[in-house]
């Protein structure tokens, strides 16, 4: 915090730009690259904005992948419902089954209905305010990319990461403090932003940038690469995916115990 690595001054006062901050960031990517055994084909961002700003950042550059500017969304809680208004502003949004009220569970994948012309299709892996997470992927027409909002169990579980044309998570859940949201994407979605995409949300733009185009959240970021590393020291994601079954073993068990008093 006051003196980073001896250079004689703080992690908070480094420039972006500098030498020190470089190596932190492109060590960061290597990690996450290395704990989610993220192919070479996809880029890894650090952006900033949340994962409120990935609800426009995502249809602002894949929408156009479709000349009708169609996309897919698969709503099952609170995040996924702001997700669908915010595409809204930008093309063609359906959703792929009736919405349900209240969200209790997820409908059966076979009774969806895709549009193979989609530009993508949308989902939220895990909805932390109704407690619907999905266990397993879903398949989708084979051209359309599946984008994922993974910010709750992001590092909680290994993660197929070639099965997905996008995956982005905010840090704050799992990954460090507030400040940062991870976008990992294929590179041949980065090539399709709307005109009107804002630069600070243009992936490609920040890909070519190494996420430096404009200052980043340094500190977050930083945070991030200490989280990383610990985590390879603790026994990589497949360790904390044994932490977090504990975990819950610990909950269910009460609950399957109280004799019908939880539901």
């Amino acid at each position: 915090m006051l003196n980073y690595n001896d250079i004689g001054y703080s992690i908070l006062e480094m420039s972006h730009r500098s030498s020190e901050f470089t190596k932190i960031i492109n060590e960061s990517e290597k990690l996450l690259r290395e704990l989610l055994e993220v192919p070479s084909n996809y880029k890894i961002l650090f952006l900033q904005g949340g994962a409120t700003g990935q609800f426009a950042a995502v249809p602002l550059n894949l929408i156009n992948r479709n000349p009708n500017k169609k996309a897919d969304y698969v709503v099952t809680g609170t995040w996924s419902s702001k997700a669908v208004e915010e595409a809204k502003k930008y093309g063609n949004i359906r959703e792929v089954f009736p919405r349900l009220k209240p969200f209790t569970h997820i409908p059966d994948s076979k009774s969806w209905k895709f549009d193979s012309e989609a530009s993508y299709v949308y989902y939220c892996d895990n909805e932390t305010i109704h407690g619907v997470e999905f266990s397993d992927i879903f398949d989708t027409p084979s051209h359309v990319p599946i984008v994922c909002d993974m910010s709750s169990n992001f590092l909680t579980r290994k993660v197929p990461v070639s099965k997905f044309g996008l995956i982005y998570a905010c840090a704050q859940k799992n990954l460090g403090c507030a400040g940062i949201t991870v976008v990992i994407i294929r590179d041949d979605l980065l090539n399709y932003a709307l005109p009107e995409t804002l630069t600070i949300l243009n992936y490609k733009l920040q890909s070519d940038n190494n996420s430096l185009y404009n200052t980043p959240s340094t500190f977050s970021i930083y945070t991030s690469f200490l989280v990383l590393q610990w985590l390879k020291e603790k026994g990589r994601v497949k360790k904390l995916e044994e932490i977090s079954a504990a975990k819950s073993e610990l909950l269910y068990n009460v609950l399957e115990k109280s004799n019908g008093f939880y539901k």
